[in-house]
């Protein structure tokens, strides 16, 4: 039998390799993949639209890219229009002092008068209300467990409109619409999609707790918006730096970028403002609420391995020593001490007085017990440092119990949401139709959209799927942030914490069910019955988290409804 093999003669050089089994698999049709270019893959291109998209609109491709040129900041900032027209709809409503901003609203007050918090009367809510003009500050310092900074925010609102319930909402409402828009543009960098970046802000436009916190005066949705912040600054400081990697990096003949050890192991990087900035808003994070230390934490481990693998992609051999080397202590100093001189600064107008809370604690000690080894410092460092002890043993010692409490396991649930504000008034009063059988009820509740929350749930399985076998570098960074914000609470199950804390990682739960989203819409190169399906599919949920959203607004307003109908949106027993 004659062989069908070739003679090397025939096919190919003697002594040359035999065909790559993706060679002799062109026979039956096989293409191989298109390899991603150094360049591409240490800065991403965005999505430019189809040729498809052009024919559709019927425009031409310069058209159509000016109009997607257009898009990445018109996007965005259409849905943050959207998102602050809801939150500051009727802002001032309800008329009232809700949940706890019977702390805050007062203490930002006082801060704003005097530069310290007072010792407010218990029974000062009604008079506020009534006449705030005539409420006196006091002048007796009161004790506060929280950093300054998020009441300073809330008391610039105040400063504005006034001691009234616009007044002490209307600044939370502005950064709870501004991180709409941040995020919209986080998104965007993230996925390199206009489209997925404004999906994401969408997402956090319709979240319940997300709008029910901007309408509220807390600490929480202010820590939230500088969390948001300082990931969108790191998220520029990573381009940023592949950017510098892929300008030092050699090119070949045909101006192909190609990896080079010693320029990837060998670059500093310089000056890096974005992570500076980042620092900054740490720092105002952390002297919000003490949780920020966490992120802080996170965020300074996330933006080093990020350096990690810049440096490896770009052709480092030993990419963790070149990070320990050139990047570590940069990104320390870049973090850490900035974030603390943050923190210290945010008590300027505690130091500036003599009438703070252990303000002349530093002092008396003195007096009473003489100088001690520390006393070389200044009494003011010294007095805020034992105000902090104080404030530590308080936060981990706060186990009494409370109605709406709850545990961090069942947050992703959705299972105990905190009611800030119940009314339940008569048949044609405060709303209540007067053609209903029984009262009515009038409710503000923190509950994020259920059907966004949910779809979170699986969504997080996606991202945790795609960074651990798909090395994604978008899910880690997304289960980062998820993971700061959520994790640090399950240490502390024994304490009275409530699900209204979890709106500090919403953001990052929108931005797992955009990547989810963007999943069930197909790769680039999907066949159009492949494209079809997944855009009904991801249609159909987008839509349905929207109808969710419309269908809880009664209960994120505090409009009056039928007790029915209020009864019907009590989805789950815990709800109550």
């Amino acid at each position: 039998m004659t062989s069908t093999a070739p003679h090397p003669q025939q096919g190919q050089d003697a002594g040359q390799d035999p065909p790559s089994w993706q060679q002799r698999l062109r026979r039956f049709g096989y293409v191989a993949p298109a390899r991603t270019g150094l360049r591409e893959r240490l800065v991403p291109p965005y999505v430019r639209p189809s040729s498809g998209a052009t024919s559709l609109l019927g425009m031409s491709r310069g058209a159509v890219d000016r109009l997607s040129r257009w898009a990445a900041w018109g996007g965005p900032l259409l849905v943050a229009l959207v998102a602050g027209l809801l939150r500051f709809w009727h802002l001032g409503q309800p008329k009232a002092v809700i949940f706890d901003e019977t702390y805050y609203a007062k203490d930002a007050w006082a801060l704003i008068k005097q530069g310290y918090e007072g010792s407010w009367p218990k029974d000062i809510d009604k008079s506020i209300l009534a006449n705030p003009d005539a409420v006196t500050v006091p002048v007796e310092p009161g004790y506060v467990v929280h950093p300054p900074v998020g009441k300073w925010v809330i008391g610039l609102g105040e400063q504005i409109f006034g001691f009234t319930p616009f007044g002490w909402r209307f600044m939370v409402a502005v950064l709870g619409t501004l991180s709409v828009l941040m995020l919209c543009r986080i998104g965007r960098r993230l996925f390199r999609s206009t489209f997925l970046g404004c999906l994401a802000g969408t997402l956090l436009t319709v979240d319940g707790l997300h709008f029910v916190m901007s309408r509220t005066a807390l600490l929480d949705q202010v820590l939230m918006f500088f969390v948001v912040g300082a990931f969108g600054c790191l998220l520029i400081d990573r381009d940023w730096a592949r950017r510098r990697l892929a300008a030092a990096l050699p090119e070949d003949d045909e101006g192909v970028l190609r990896p080079d050890a010693a320029v990837a192991e060998g670059l500093r990087l310089g000056w890096r403002p974005w992570r500076l900035a980042a620092g900054l808003m740490l720092g105002l994070a952390f002297a919000t609420k003490w949780n920020g230390l966490y992120i802080l934490a996170a965020f300074g481990l996330l933006t080093v391995l990020w350096d990690v693998g810049a440096r490896k992609t770009a052709g480092a051999v030993h990419p963790y020593t070149a990070v320990l080397k050139k990047d570590l202590l940069p990104a320390f100093v870049s973090l850490v001490p900035v974030a603390i001189a943050t923190y210290i600064a945010s008590w300027t107008g505690w130091i500036a007085s003599d009438k703070g809370y252990f303000r002349d604690w530093a002092a008396e000690q003195d007096r009473t017990t003489g100088a001690g080894f520390w006393s070389w410092l200044p009494d003011w460092l010294r007095s805020l440092w034992h105000y902090e002890v104080e404030v530590y043993n308080f936060h981990v010692s706060l186990t009494s119990g409370h109605t709406y409490q709850s545990n961090p396991w069942s947050w992703i649930v959705l299972g105990r949401p905190v009611s800030y504000f119940y009314e339940d008034p008569a048949a044609g009063k405060d709303g209540c139709p007067a053609d209903v059988t029984e009262k009515c009820a009038r409710e503000v509740l923190a509950l994020g959209t259920p059907l966004l929350w949910w779809a979170a749930c699986f969504a997080l399985l996606y991202v945790l799927w795609r960074w651990f076998f798909r090395r994604d570098w978008r899910a880690g960074a997304i289960a980062c942030g998820v993971a700061a914000g959520w994790l640090p609470w399950f240490f502390y199950q024994e304490r009275t914490i409530f699900l209204f804390y979890a709106v500090v990682f919403v953001p990052f739960l929108c931005l797992a069910v955009t990547m989810m989203i963007g999943a069930i819409l197909g790769p680039p190169g999907s066949t159009e019955r492949r494209r079809t399906i997944g855009a009904v599919a991801a249609g159909v949920l987008v839509l349905l988290i929207i109808w969710n959203f419309i269908y809880f607004w009664p209960l994120y307003t505090g409009e009056a409804i039928p007790m029915e109908s209020w009864r019907n949106r009590m989805w789950l027993d815990t709800w109550v």
